[in-house]
């Protein structure tokens, strides 16, 4: 995309929109107030509200979305792209509505090609405001329930959107009932095998309603027949099958059997755009940490690892990948978290017996009730500096939910 087919042929008044965003953003974080993700798409769309559609024209698009792992497959996708040579647009740090997509598109204005992570409820908008090449569907399960949609109609919707838009390519995960059904009326699915752990939302048909029958990933439903679609792309163990049945070992950086999925999901798109599917994996070995995710920070002379969880399939998977050290879980609930932290019930929290555990965020007394619940014994501290004192050892572990998260990052330095 050269800058005759890019910004420059904007009409005047959605360059200036663009151009008066861009100096927001560059505002915002010169202020200390954010990266200006958000705030230079608000102001852009204020000026010019079909701003985002006019960006995306003439781009090869690529939208991902579910419920978890979002902003890491949005990474490793635009990581795996990387052997096309070509500028990429991503909203790499997860903001992930319109504002945050139209910011995306306006920073980097010559990109022919565009990775933009969008939240769950955003996507059938999005699908018509962008015109994608590509939607990736990862999971769906129960989060943020006091703002967002029950998930079975998310599906719906997805499953209305995608129906209307013959010219996209759907990569969907064949392992989660309600993902394939979404995607089941698309006009081309890519199939993927990427597995689903947290099964507590999917347990009846999102065809007819009926109790699905579940044979290890695979799945079926035994009043309809609707059942799990035949898949191209597999995830097994510490290895990958693809189409035409070669297995490759995943060698990642990124820890933990959800990475090794979402980095499946990432080599189906770069293999719908043609990039050798060796040259994609060697890029995806590169990625090291995902807006913070991974981090590990030296920090009053401990070794600090940052992970995020926001909802019971996040827990659970962050839980797996825990080193065995001390652990300090933080939750909060503020808007982006979620005001209601009843989901924690859902979480097993018995495999952290036998190891030093601290509580901590602005929800500690939630959380230190659910740990009582399971007979996890832990202390509460007020800050993370108070942690890793009392720890006294070698290496912590932090897991938190979303702001507590990124009141953490904000304490150790942002590394990214």
């Amino acid at each position: 995309m050269d800058e005759t087919s890019s910004v420059a042929r904007l009409p005047v008044r959605a360059r200036i929109a663009a151009t008066v965003g861009g100096a927001a953003a560059t505002v915002s974080r010169l202020a200390g107030r954010g990266d200006g993700s958000v705030i230079g798409g608000v102001i852009g769309l204020r000026l010019q509200p079909d701003l985002l559609s006019l960006l995306a024209a003439g781009r090869q698009i690529v939208l991902v979305t579910g419920t978890n792992g979002k902003t890491t497959t949005t990474r490793l996708i635009s990581a795996a792209l990387g052997p096309l040579g070509q500028e990429i647009a991503s909203n790499a740090f997860g903001a992930n509505m319109e504002a945050g997509l139209t910011s995306a598109l306006s920073r980097a204005p010559h990109a022919p090609l565009a990775v933009l992570e969008v939240d769950e409820k955003y996507i059938p908008a999005m699908v018509r405001a962008t015109r994608p090449r590509v939607v990736v569907l990862l999971n769906l399960s129960r989060d943020q329930m006091d703002r967002a949609a029950e998930i079975w109609l998310l599906a719906r919707k997805w499953r209305e959107a995608l129906a209307q838009a013959p010219n996209v390519r759907v990569v969907a995960n064949a392992d989660d009932p309600l993902v394939a059904w979404s995607a089941s009326k698309a006009a081309q699915v890519t199939w993927v095998a990427a597995g689903q752990r947290w099964r507590d939302d999917s347990w009846c048909c999102p065809n007819c309603g009926s109790h699905l029958q579940r044979d290890g990933d695979d799945w079926r439903c035994g009043e309809c027949g609707y059942q799990r679609p035949p898949v191209s792309w597999v995830l097994t163990g510490d290895h990958v099958i693809d189409p035409v049945g070669r297995a490759r070992p995943l060698e990642l950086a990124l820890p933990g059997r959800a990475n090794r999925a979402n980095a499946v999901v990432a080599l189906a798109v770069a293999d719908a755009f043609g990039v050798n599917v060796v040259h994609a994996m060697r890029e995806l070995r590169n990625v090291t940490s995902v807006a913070g995710r991974y981090t590990q920070v030296s920090r009053r002379g401990t070794s600090v690892r940052l992970l995020l969880a926001k909802n019971p399939a996040g827990w659970l998977e962050a839980l797996d990948v825990l080193e065995p050290a001390p652990v300090l879980l933080a939750v909060n609930a503020q808007g982006p978290d979620g005001r209601d932290t009843s989901w924690l019930w859902d979480v097993d929290y018995r495999r952290l017996r036998g190891r030093p555990v601290f509580v901590g965020g602005e929800r500690r007394m939630d959380l230190a009730v659910r740990l009582e619940a399971d007979q996890v014994p832990f202390r509460l501290v007020g800050s993370l500096d108070e942690a890793i004192d009392m720890a006294g050892a070698p290496s912590l572990e932090v897991l938190a939910n979303y702001t507590a998260f990124q009141q953490f990052r904000a304490v150790v330095g942002r590394t990214e």
